[in-house]
Parts: C-alpha cells; structure tokens; sequence
C-alpha cells in the first residue's frame, strides 16, 4: 500500500487499482457513512466519479475504498501549463454544469445544510439571523452540488477522460450555491484574479445574473467559518458582513 495523503484524521492510500480513505475515531461515524452514501448516490446519475467499492470498519475508525484513478489533477495541470489556463477553466465550468444538470432526490438539500452551519457558527446572533432569513429567501432548485468543485477535486487521465472525486459534502439545490462555494476557494486560495474569472465564465454559461451568486457568498463564507481556520477568518468575516454586493 502506498500513502498518498495523510492529515490530523485521516489518510489516503492507494493499493493497486483501489483508494482507500482511513478516518480515525475523531470522525463520526454517520459522517463517514453519508461521504459513501453521496458518492453510491451520485454514481446512479451516471457522471464519471470513481465507484464505492467497499465501507468498513477499522481499529481506530472507518475506511472508504473506491476505484483509483490514475491521472493527474486539474489543478496540477494548471500550474504545469499556465497557456492553458483558459482551456482548462472552461473544461472545468463545463464539468460543473454537468453536475448541475443531474438530478439525485435523496441527497441532503443545501439549505438543510447551510441553516445547520449558520447555528453552528460564532458570529452573533443578529447576524445569524440575518443570514438565516436571506437563506430562506433563496430559490429552492434541486440540481446536484458538489459543494467543495475546484480543480484538484478533478481528474484528467491519459486519455483525457475528466473525474470528479470528493462527493463527501454533495447536497442537492441552487447552483448559484455551489458557484458561490468555488469562487470563495479560489479567493482563499488567494487566487482572485483566476476566481473572477471563473465568475463571469460561469454566469455567461449557465445564463446566471452574478448576483445571484454573489447573494450566496455571505452563507457560503459562514458555513467555511465553523472550520476555524485563523488565517481565514478576516477574508469570510468581510464577507458575512457585507450583505449587498454591488
């Protein structure tokens, strides 16, 4: 077995034609088991993402074993070829579109998962308030989202087939939800001049107003706070607070 990945709770390793994440036991075990049943349930809408072969349990926790696929990241090819930048971005949209174009009724709904963040969240409770009430003022759509697309979570292999992996946090709702969750890790990335760019592809494809998203952003930024990252914490507080994007 080769290790490919290892943090605080979990490791990623790679055994032949299989990839097999360990959680330890900080990880609950509903956690684990909702990250395998996203991905069982999104394979059925028939997008290219690495199958759920096997759940487990282990001695310090939970393991998921999926198919591995060989390739390189999208990200990786990114940095590697800079000229293509344009080419890859729109292969990129393209892939999400996709996604959003599928439907998957048993998947949690986003505003399930956001209102629940909301709460969790250390910001007072006016401001929850607020966020809770412009949430509930959202459309209710019921598209496929992935909830955490950017590059490295896709996989170009040799022949050009493009995966996507990581369906741990796929709810199913407003895309503008999920746009708005692309563009924040690409601006905590500090990749901002690229997040723009992304932006206005996006909109111009789906035939989206910007705003829309841009509505989505003080959620999307509360619901990235409760992970407590401190060198985060100044760009998601700029926008929880800024409720009228112009």
């Amino acid at each position: 077995m080769t290790t490919i990945k290892k943090r605080d709770n979990k490791e990623i390793y790679r055994e032949g034609d299989k990839l097999i994440k360990v959680f330890d036991d900080s990880f609950k075990k509903a956690d684990v088991l909702n990250e395998a049943l996203n991905n069982a349930r999104v394979e059925e809408t028939g997008l290219k993402i690495p199958k759920l072969l096997d759940v487990k349990k282990v001695d310090n926790g939970w393991a998921i074993t999926r198919e591995y696929i060989e390739g390189k990241s999208l990200s990786e090819l990114m940095a590697e070829n800079p000229d293509k930048e344009d080419e890859y971005l729109e292969k990129f949209v393209d892939l999400q579109l996709e996604i959003h174009s599928k439907k998957c009724p048993l998947l949690n709904k986003i505003k399930d998962k956001m209102h629940a963040k909301i709460s969790a969240s250390s910001y007072d409770a006016t401001l929850r308030y607020d966020l809770h009430n412009r949430l509930e003022g959202m459309k209710k759509h019921t598209k496929v989202l992935h909830g955490d697309f950017c590059p490295s979570n896709v996989i170009v292999t040799d022949n050009g087939d493009y995966y996507v992996i990581d369906w741990a946090h796929a709810t199913q709702g407003n895309a503008s939800a999920d746009a708005a969750r692309t563009y924040l890790v690409f601006c905590l990335q500090n990749n901002t001049e690229l997040a723009e760019k992304y932006l206005n592809l996006f909109c111009a494809k789906a035939d989206i107003p910007k705003q829309l998203v841009q509505q989505w952003m003080p959620i999307v930024a509360c619901s990235q706070s409760v992970k407590n990252i401190p060198e985060e914490k100044e760009l998601l507080d700029s926008w929880v607070n800024v409720f009228d994007f112009q």
